[in-house]
């Protein structure tokens, strides 16, 4: 029956406002008799004459004058299937005010009726319009209710983590949306003086110590997570018990869904492996530090990849003077800029297809757009296939790099920042070895020249192209076997935002010839990683999805370091964010070095990695 009512509730916006118009004009009608009705023991023939003429005189004007009040008041442009208590304090407003001008047209009208005339009618018509107003959202929620018991086997049975106003906006939104296909059977809260309660009809059962009992209790498919204000610890730990219910689970991003009054159903999303990283993401406000951006020529190369493409969304919200991408990816290349353009129309924007190995190439953009800033993000990065070809990762981080640095001195570009990694220390496989080379020619171009060159160095980038992440996902939507290279191997990792933050923070910081390392917590055993991620799939590990170890990869290490013993520790302004000192070499006899392996890696042949360890002492190949 609820089902054919909200059926054939007309959907458009007028015709729903003229319906709740005219149930408001029956209402007042209603009110102003009821008033007397109810005044005179419920019996008609008591009330005198000369009242029911007052009464019936001055309807006209309080029929006129109360939708007027209402229409001010807004209550027919007002979502009534979601409202809350604003909106009963608002019709309690309106109604009042009605009555107030009701007597007052009463008594200039000289209509005479009891005073406990204007007390009754006005609390039949709040009463009315609490119905009237609600009626839709009772409607919705007896036919949700009544769904919800004729498929039960359809619906999700759903524990919602947090019964405070996130929980309660889900829960609302649950009861009232015909598009959400799920049941809210009971909350869990850490507050003590909840535990007991009822919210809105559902009990808080317990605090997240009985989570994994009360999955089982109350026969729990999915568990929702709504402390947007609890700490990475808080979450994680939550998430820990959570996962081990084989529930599948959702969480609320964040306190800001809460300041901008975002919380919704839609905001929930499911747990990410980011989540259990057990530390909170490095904020950096970039509004403060960015000037030095605008109003400036700024050039990313690799502007299409995972990091470069990050960094010019950032710097584009930055108004640049102009932004020049360049790439020799084409693909990628292109969606940044279709959707710089889309969102930045303003913005003069040059997208530039090339290799930073051309001198020429690199050396005519630099003289055509003469940039102020330069991110040096084109790189080969990949760690196995640089293996295979070192030669190729030499031509183009080593002297990519090379190529591009000289080109800002000779050009007069302010700042250079490179991108580099924490493969750089001590590496033991070839594109680390090429990333320290770059680090040393940061350092070189620096002593010899006006621009200010330094280096970012930080972790792995979860979600990056080619980052152990996208894989294990992909593995897992095939069933598995899920791959790790070794049972105790371990990496640092961060979020993209996270490392542009650090990049962008380090231009601000850069006088000129630091490497700036980000302060990432601890290392994360890349097993545990894997293990959680089938776990937060819904399967068991080893059960369900095998994981199957496969050996390390050429060139790959157990544990990745992010400062060489002789590098040191600064402190920045920004505490997670420091400074290594630079390690001293002969830059004379370094130039001459790269002479010499230019030669030897256009000629392919396989002395490079000797070569390499010539000018990398720390480089040590025969540790893999």
């Amino acid at each position: 029956m609820y089902e054919i009512l909200l059926k054939y509730l007309p959907e458009n916006k007028r015709i729903r406002m003229l319906i709740l118009m005219a149930a408001d004009i029956l209402g007042i009608y209603i009110a102003s008799f009821a008033g007397l009705f109810i005044r005179f023991d419920m019996t008609l023939s008591k009330i005198p004459p000369e009242y029911n003429e007052a009464a019936k005189n001055y309807l006209p004007y309080y029929i006129i004058v109360t939708l007027l009040v209402f229409f001010l008041s807004r209550m027919y442009s007002t979502m009534w299937s979601v409202a809350g208590a604003w909106e009963v304090i608002r019709i309690v407003g309106a109604c009042s005010l009605a009555s107030l001008i009701q007597i007052a047209g009463m008594v200039l009208l000289e209509n005479r009726v009891p005073r406990s005339y204007f007390v009754l009618c006005f609390a039949v018509l709040c009463v009315e319009e609490l119905i009237i107003r609600f009626s839709h959202r009772a409607l919705l929620s007896l036919s949700r209710t009544r769904r919800n018991r004729k498929t039960a086997q359809e619906n999700k049975r759903v524990m919602i983590v947090g019964a405070g106003t996130s929980g309660a906006v889900i829960l609302r939104e649950m009861n009232t949306s015909r598009y959400i296909h799920g049941r809210v059977v009971c909350f869990v809260d850490d507050d003590k003086n909840k535990v007991g309660k009822l919210l809105n009809g559902v009990p808080i059962a317990g605090s997240r110590e009985d989570i994994p009992e009360l999955v089982k209790e109350y026969q729990v498919d999915e568990i929702y997570i709504a402390i947007p204000s609890a700490s990475a610890k808080d979450r994680k730990n939550i998430i820990e018990i959570c996962r081990k219910t084989g529930c599948n689970i959702k969480t609320l991003p964040g306190i800001y869904q809460l300041i901008s009054g975002e919380v919704n159903i839609s905001k929930l999303r499911n747990v990410e492996i980011e989540d259990l990283l057990g530390r909170e993401p490095i904020r950096v406000n970039l509004d403060e530090i960015m000037g030095y951006v605008t109003g400036k020529v700024v050039l990313v190369t690799g502007g299409g990849g995972s990091i470069g493409s990050e960094l010019c969304r950032q710097i584009a919200s930055h108004n640049p003077k102009q932004l020049i991408i360049f790439d020799i990816y084409e693909n990628t290349t292109y969606s940044i800029q279709l959707e710089l353009k889309e969102k930045y129309p303003e913005l003069d924007l040059v997208v530039l297809i090339g290799s930073v190995r051309n001198t020429h190439r690199i050396e005519s953009i630099f003289e055509q757009y003469h940039p102020d800033i330069v991110y040096h993000a084109a790189a080969h990065k990949h760690v196995p296939l640089m293996e295979d070809s070192p030669n190729e990762a030499i031509k183009n981080n080593v002297f990519g790099t090379y190529k591009t640095a000289r080109a800002a001195d000779k050009y007069g570009a302010k700042r250079f920042v490179l991108i580099s990694t924490d493969k750089a220390v001590n590496p033991t496989n070839i594109m680390g070895a090429s990333k320290r080379m770059c680090e040393m020619v940061i350092q070189m171009m620096n002593a010899r020249s006006k621009t200010d060159f330094v280096a970012v160095r930080f972790g792995n980038v979860l979600g990056s192209n080619g980052s152990v992440i996208p894989l294990f996902k992909r593995q897992i939507e095939q069933g598995g076997p899920v791959t790790v290279t070794h049972p105790d191997i371990i990496r640092y990792f961060m979020t993209i935002p996270e490392a542009v933050s650090l990049v962008l923070q380090a231009g601000a910081y850069a006088k000129g010839g630091e490497i700036f390392v980000l302060d990432m917590g601890e290392p994360v055993k890349i097993l545990d990683l894997a293990k959680n991620l089938i776990q937060l799939s819904g399967y068991t590990p080893d059960v369900d999805i095998p994981i199957v170890f496969t050996g390390l990869r050429p060139g790959e290490k157990l544990y990745e370091e992010l400062l060489m013993n002789e590098e040191g520790m600064q402190d920045t302004p920004n505490k997670l964010i420091h400074i290594g000192k630079p390690i001293d070499f002969d830059m004379e006899a370094f130039e001459g070095q790269l002479q010499h392996l230019y030669e030897v890696a256009y000629q392919d042949g396989d002395q490079i990695r000797t070569e390499v360890q010539n000018i990398v002492k720390t480089y040590h190949p025969a540790k893999v």
